[in-house]
């Protein structure tokens, strides 16, 4: 039986991509339109990759199952991309290393669904991956190894961190030799991807990697050779472990990046909507914090300090969480950044992390207490998710004794669903992963992200600032290293929600950072979007411009607005905010503790801050119920700044 009619594949002209618009009357158009040319409906482009040799036999050009079009070797084309995928009976073991590593989504593809090749008494089940290496006409990116040569320094020996910080995650689901196929390992700007996982029959070791290294190293920049060189040979021996090579290379990442010019500016902007009676979000900066300084520098935290809090409880409730949070988070931070300030060594990652999850924990804990002192129960209890961007400006020592003033570390935290984004000239990259059911569902291996994302309780929040005792918070913390010119956006799901920002990142980000359009109007502008397209919520934005060019963000206003197509939707669903709180509580973990600081330090620390944020919190309580117009319900602020 011949390749064609097993596998069910017809060869013929591209066909039609439909339009994802249920209620579209003429749904078919060509491959390559962006909208749908009946009802103006931007179509979706999803490319997959299809797993196994079977499916690297079929040819490009040709149409399996009447669905997918194959346009180069495994990567096949959604053609109906609202229609839900072939979902499998059960979760195999070859998916389940997929769902488990499902945080990692920034460097890791997911499984979208299965194919049955073959008919049902002969069929192979081919898994069909989403999320992969691909530019937006379904070409896959360069791969590591080819770019490699002409990538500035900073940029090789993150993309080697990046690998080594995957090593551990991917070694627990025995897919550690992903790391060590070379076509599997692609670039997109700063981070590096991977097309699919591979489960070697032993399991690699970090010798293995370093001689995987060794070609990269043997052609890397000449500032970097040298150091590579002397880690390489610290990881061929048997008793280095991986956190010792993980600090000396970020200690030569951080020297690395802390040689760039930083400029920042931010801006930020909270709305209440056309719907909502109250604002249940709140921002940080605002117009109200830089109103009560009596000179722009001499506020540590600007323009460092980034938050979006969306408030859960209703208006007795969750904008009183949210504002709470806000406001006793701004103190830990810089009380916190003194502390890092006084050190003369380099803090390294992951004693960063621990601290930054301790303060989210006391944050919590401030909402927490006013919750049981009005003994609100089960949902009731009134809380705010948090996404919280922190610029920590590290001095560092070079080789040769000079000392550097930051490098360039970005922390993202982040609770609930509100998001962080990365934007630059040519891309948009979503930073967080939602604490909701159907991420819940997917990284237990308990069913596909489809799947789960149709359950009515799908967008439920799993965890959310404050709705709990601190000990059940799962803060997640990621670190970044800013090395190319780009915008952070973080915002509330009246932005995200229907995915907006993807839709309408490419009429703002290069605006911006091409000084056409100033941050205040991006802010502006997506408030607008929002307002208009989903409409159903609060809305809280805060834009910051982080550039490395030599040249600074010429910041302008400008009366005109990006033209964004408009679409027929049904709908919007609004997203839910309903806490599992009478859920099962999960198996407590051990948290992590510092080790870096000094005893005494750690001691101080913990103890100043919480009396500070207890004491500041009650005041902010009274201050709260005393006036209903605490804070205004627009809000916006551009400053810009020079560091290092």
């Amino acid at each position: 039986m011949s390749l064609q009619k097993l596998f069910q594949i017809s060869s013929a002209s591209q066909p039609p991509i439909y339009c994802p618009n249920p209620t579209c009357p003429e749904p078919r158009n060509l491959i390559g339109a962006q909208v749908c040319e009946t009802c103006q409906t931007r179509l979706t482009y999803r490319y997959l990759w299809a797993v196994g040799s079977s499916a690297a036999q079929i040819q490009p050009g040709q149409v399996v199952g009447n669905r997918y079009y194959v346009g180069a070797p495994q990567v096949w084309l959604d053609t109906k991309p609202a229609v839900p995928p072939t979902l499998p009976e059960s979760v195999s073991d070859a998916m389940l290393p997929y769902l488990y590593l499902y945080p990692h989504r920034l460097h890791l593809p997911g499984v979208y669904g299965i194919y049955n090749l073959g008919s049902a008494n002969d069929s192979e089940e081919i898994l069909l991956l989403d999320n992969i290496p691909t530019d937006s006409k379904g070409t896959l990116l360069p791969a590591m190894v080819e770019v490699w040569p002409k990538t500035k320094s900073v940029r090789q020996v993150y993309w080697l961190w990046q690998m080594l910080q995957l090593w551990t995650p991917l070694s627990e689901q025995g897919a550690a030799y992903s790391l060590l196929v070379k076509d599997n390992l692609r670039a997109e700007s700063w981070r590096i991807r991977l097309i699919q996982l591979h489960r070697g029959k032993v399991q690699p070791s970090l010798k293995d990697l370093a001689e995987f290294w060794s070609a990269f190293i043997e052609t890397a920049q000449d500032e970097v050779q040298k150091p590579l060189q002397q880690i390489s040979k610290l990881m061929q021996t048997s008793h280095t472990s991986i956190e010792t090579i993980s600090d000396e290379l970020n200690q030569l990442l951080l020297q690395q990046a802390a040689q760039l010019p930083l400029h920042l500016a931010v801006a930020g902007r909270s709305d209440t909507g056309p719907v909502r009676p109250h604002n249940e979000d709140n921002c940080y900066p605002t117009q109200l914090d830089l109103e009560q300084l009596d000179s722009y520098p001499n506020n540590q935290l600007i323009p460092y300090l980034s938050l979006v809090c969306d408030g859960v409880g209703g208006h007795d409730g969750g904008e009183v969480a949210s504002q709470l949070a806000v406001k006793s988070i701004k103190p830990l931070i810089a009380t916190f950044m003194a502390e890092i300030n006084e050190q003369e060594s380099l803090t390294p990652p992951d004693l960063i992390v621990d601290q930054l999850q301790e303060i989210t924990r006391i944050a919590n804990n401030v909402i927490a207490a006013q919750n049981n002192e009005q003994k609100r129960e089960l949902r009731q209890r009134m809380g705010t998710t948090l996404v919280m961007a922190l610029q920590l400006p590290q001095k560092i020592k070079t080789p040769k004794g000079s000392e550097l003033k930051n490098a360039h570390e970005l922390y993202i935290v982040n609770v609930g669903d509100s998001r962080a984004y990365w934007i630059t000239r040519d891309s948009c990259q979503a930073l967080t992963v939602d604490d909701d059911v159907a991420t819940r569902e997917v990284k237990y291996g308990r069913s596909l992200y489809w799947e789960a994302a149709q359950r009515r309780d799908g967008g439920a929040l799993t965890q959310a600032v404050g709705t709990k005792e601190a000990e059940f918070l799962r803060p997640t913390v990621q670190r970044f290293i800013i090395e190319e010119d780009g915008l952070l956006l973080l915002c509330s799901d009246g932005l995200s929600d229907n995915d907006w920002v993807e839709k309408s990142w490419a009429a703002y980000g290069p605006a911006v950072l091409q000084g056409e359009k100033s941050l205040e109007s991006a802010v502006e502008g997506w408030i607008n979007l929002a307002n208009t397209h989903n409409g159903h919520d609060n809305t809280s934005i805060v834009l910051t411009y982080c550039g490395v060019s030599p040249q600074k963000l010429i910041l302008i206003d400008t009366a005109a607005k990006p033209s964004i197509p408009d679409e027929i939707e049904s709908e919007p669903t609004e997203a839910s905010k309903a806490l599992m709180y009478d859920e099962e509580e999960p198996e407590k973990q051990p948290q992590p503790t510092a080790s870096g600081l000094k005893k005494w330090q750690q001691i101080l620390l913990v103890i100043g801050i919480a009396v500070l944020v207890i004491g500041g919190g009650l005041t902010i309580w009274w201050q709260i119920n005393r006036s209903t117009e605490f804070e205004p319900e627009k809000e916006t602020v551009q400053r810009s700044s020079v560091v290092g």
